[in-house]
């Protein structure tokens, strides 16, 4: 069997996303769970993890993108908000970000987590994988050389080409091959494999595509991770992010009678990083 990281994104975000990952966890469907701190919702919605925290790895979406900051970011963030992510992007791509203001909000979003979970996070990644991009990535790097090495924490890097992602995906693998260099430099360990990339409508069913990620899953030993965003839809969750009936499909798909059967079809068995 190959050993199946099904990690839910966006924990944190609204509390219809955190209840529907937990609900998914406590049924065993998930393996693991990425969490947003900068919400006001973080520090209470993350005693309802505490239970899994030897069940599933639990890490830190580090949140670049359209949320307001835990700090003070003068030239991210002039008005308090952070930038969209063509605006993040962009500016990466440009080398003119300032790295010390991320540098220091990483560190808040980190301890966050921290304060409220009670350990440090089993795995770092990104909010539309922004710890891919050029300048994040090397503070993402020495983040985790400084203060999560030694926790045995694991790095989430997106690089796997396939077309029928289209310029999305592109750009997402291509921007993960360079943090896989740097990682691999830096002797940090990152799962293998990686999928989970659409474009967030119902034009193909998300069982397909579910299955069309898991297809062909590689060697026994290696660590495929597929990345889902899994949530009940609430108030909240409309007043910051675009993404709803997308998260609805998928989770009646992981809740659903055929998720399972799936698995065993395909060799693979949920299961953490170590």
């Amino acid at each position: 069997m190959t050993r199946l990281i099904l990690c839910a994104d966006d924990y944190g975000l609204a509390p219809g996303v955190s209840r529907a990952i937990v609900r998914l966890l406590a049924a065993g469907r998930l393996s693991a769970a990425s969490c947003i701190t900068v919400t006001r919702f973080w520090p209470e919605q993350a005693a309802a993890l505490r239970p899994f925290a030897d069940r599933a790895d639990i890490g830190l979406h580090l949140t670049l993108t359209d949320l307001k900051p835990l700090g003070s970011l003068p030239e991210l963030a002039p008005a308090g908000t952070l930038p969209p992510i063509t605006t993040l992007l962009a500016r990466a791509l440009l080398r003119r970000l300032p790295r010390q203001e991320i540098a220091a909000e990483f560190e808040r979003q980190l301890a966050a987590f921290e304060s409220a979970f009670g350990r440090p996070p089993a795995f770092l990644d990104g909010h539309l994988h922004v710890q891919q991009l050029p300048m994040v990535r090397d503070v993402v790097i020495e983040l985790w050389q400084r203060r999560l090495r030694g926790a045995g924490a694991w790095l989430r890097i997106a690089d796997e080409l396939a077309l029928e992602n289209g310029i999305k995906g592109l750009t997402i693998a291509l921007l993960g091959r360079g943090l896989r260099r740097r990682a691999r430099q830096a002797g940090a360990p990152a799962n293998d494999r990686f999928a989970g990339v659409y474009d967030l409508t119902d034009r193909v069913p998300y069982g397909a595509l579910f299955e069309r990620f898991v297809a062909g899953n590689g060697a026994p030993n290696q660590r495929l991770l597929v990345m889902c965003h899994p949530g009940e839809v609430d108030d909240e969750l409309r007043a910051v992010d675009p993404v709803t009936a997308a998260r609805e499909a998928e989770l009646r798909f992981l809740e659903g009678p055929d998720f399972l059967p799936l698995l065993a079809r395909h060799g693979l068995t949920l299961g953490r990083f170590a």
